[in-house]
């Protein structure tokens, strides 16, 4: 009668101490005590079952959402990585709300989310490269652009890119850098800076009205990379028309041309391009071209705004070189941060 009281004890989870591993069996035991034997578990929480579902085909499906009202494709695709937060809301509200059903749906847009981004929560940054590349839009009322250009400049970079240049910072930008770089030249409200040789700089037409484009040939100790430094238009987010991108998306539409009659093989594109990598409006550019902090970076690398970044809108990405690792630099006076890249020029045969 003792034994067999002691076998009810221990099998309940009740007995601290007579068994390795009891304590956790005692914790699981407490936690689904409140589930245990309800059969409400599996009917409650539909709704949020339903949501968690709807969250999982968003996720699956966001290159089908239509762009035809307010391009509510485009801002969805902005944004996507966050959706991934509403995740662990719904598995705390499935934990409260005591269903089993809910917990279970909740387990798909995980692993969606997962497959979409969990590349990107590694460091995959190397130490290799030969060349180092950085962009920034310093922003037109930067209070500092002196101290702005000095930062950057500290970055290492061999080739940097700055867009929303005024023309009445040029000349202060133009000072700061000289010690370190002894080539540049400045387009319309872009412009770019180099260690080593530029020729063949001219302005590229995103079809604009005004210069916010450029290409120039950097001739690096390991051969000749065609560099193009590009700003395309702000995108809004208004009430009555949504998600206003029509004048970006021609923009990158033209980029894309350019690029795609680029007699070079090595090809990088600096810039800020208000929009990020999965944005199907840029595909023009970024079929051809591939992200550096997608492929060597150290998490998300958002670089907008400054104060809290939520998006990677600043862009490197290059075609022909092989990008080795990608990061983002410290906060300047812009409300955009800085973004550096290593890359590999030299091919085994030059």
């Amino acid at each position: 009668m003792a034994q067999q009281a002691y076998l009810r004890e221990t099998d309940d989870g009740g007995s601290a101490g007579e068994r390795p591993g009891s304590p956790l069996r005692r914790l699981a035991g407490r936690l689904a005590g409140p589930w245990r034997g309800d059969p409400r578990i599996w009917r409650r929480g539909l709704v949020l079952a339903a949501l968690a579902v709807l969250l999982a085909l968003v996720l699956v499906v966001h290159a089908h959402i239509p762009n035809d009202v307010g391009n509510l494709g485009s801002l969805t695709e902005t944004f996507l990585p966050w959706f991934g937060v509403l995740v662990p809301v719904l598995l705390v509200l499935a934990l409260l709300r005591r269903s089993a059903t809910a917990l279970l749906a909740v387990v798909l847009p995980a692993v969606v989310w997962l497959n979409l981004f969990g590349g990107l929560l590694t460091d995959k940054t190397g130490s290799g490269g030969d060349l180092t590349v950085a962009t920034h839009n310093v922003n037109a009322d930067n209070p500092d652009p002196s101290g702005t250009a000095r930062e950057v400049a500290a970055s290492g970079a061999d080739v940097l890119a700055l867009e929303e240049l005024k023309a009445s910072a040029v000349p202060v930008y133009e000072r700061a850098l000289k010690p370190v770089y002894r080539y540049h030249a400045v387009v319309g409200t872009v412009g770019l800076w180099s260690r080593y040789p530029m020729t063949a700089v001219r302005a590229v037409d995103i079809e604009l009205g005004w210069k916010r484009a450029m290409r120039a040939t950097v001739d690096t100790p390991d051969g000749a990379v065609a560099v193009y430094v590009a700003h395309l238009p702000s995108v809004r987010v208004k009430m009555e028309a949504g998600f206003t991108a029509r004048q970006r998306d021609k923009s990158a539409d033209a980029l894309g041309e350019a690029i795609a009659d680029e007699g070079l093989t090595r090809k990088i594109l600096l810039g800020d391009l208000n929009g990020t990598m999965n944005d199907r409006a840029l595909r023009a550019v970024t079929s051809q071209l591939r992200s550096t902090q997608g492929a060597v970076g150290d998490g998300f690398g958002f670089s907008w705004p400054a104060a809290f970044p939520m998006a990677r809108i600043d862009q490197i990405l290059v075609s022909g070189v092989e990008p080795e690792t990608s990061w983002t630099l410290p906060e300047t006076g812009s409300d955009h941060l800085p973004v550096a890249a290593r890359v590999k020029v030299a091919t085994p045969d030059s």
